[in-house]
This record gives structure tokens, C-alpha cells and sequence, in this order.
């Protein structure tokens, strides 16, 4: 399976995935850091993929949904951006209702 079809699997496998540099616990830069705060506020589970530990996937997320930059948060499979338009989004309130309506439904069979 190449990156860009483990990608897919992984956004559609999870209601809520990050992509970003380092993990939930050890983010290894500010907007990655700053991303996860916003998610951890919402107080859903998310999944994360830590780019450093897969270079595959670090060279073809960009690709996948033409956004160059990390981290990159998918919510049912579709792209909502990074960084600046999550803290937007939670600022708003719209991301915790956006990612307790992903929690909630059921999966696709």
C-alpha cells in the first residue's frame, strides 16, 4: 500500500485524525502544540499521526489534499485545515460541535 492510499485508509478509518509534527504529548512545534490544545478542549477522542516517524506519509500528505503545510486536521474524511483555522473554528465553537457530531455518527459500512 503506498502513502497516499494508507492516507486515505487512515481519514477514513478515523472520525477525527492529526496529522502533525510529534505527538498529542510531545508536539514538536507551536502550531502543532497549539492545534492539539484546541482539540483537547473539545474533550473528544482524536487519532494522530506523527509525520517525523513516517516519511512516506510526511512527503505525500501534501499531495493528498493540496495543503502544504502541518499539522493538518481531517474530520470524516475531509480536510479542515491547519493550525489558524482550527483555533478559528474553536474560538468560534463551531469545531467542538463539528467534532462531536464526527464522534457521534455511526461508521460507514
Amino acid at each position: 500500500m503506498d502513502a497516499l492510499e494508507r492516507i486515505k485508509k487512515q481519514v477514513t478509518e478515523n472520525p477525527i485524525i492529526l496529522y502533525m509534527k510529534g505527538t498529542p504529548d510531545f508536539p514538536q512545534c507551536g502550531f502543532s502544540a497549539r492545534t492539539v490544545q484546541a482539540l483537547r478542549a473539545c474533550e473528544v477522542p482524536f487519532a494522530s499521526v506523527n509525520i517525523y516517524e513516517d516519511e512516506e506519509i510526511y512527503r505525500a500528505l501534501p499531495k493528498f489534499a493540496n495543503w502544504p503545510t502541518f499539522p493538518q486536521l481531517y474530520v470524516k474524511g475531509e480536510l479542515i485545515g491547519g493550525c489558524d483555522i482550527t483555533l478559528d473554528l474553536h474560538q468560534s465553537g463551531e469545531l467542538q460541535k463539528m467534532l462531536k457530531e464526527a464522534v457521534a455518527e455511526p461508521k460507514a459500512a
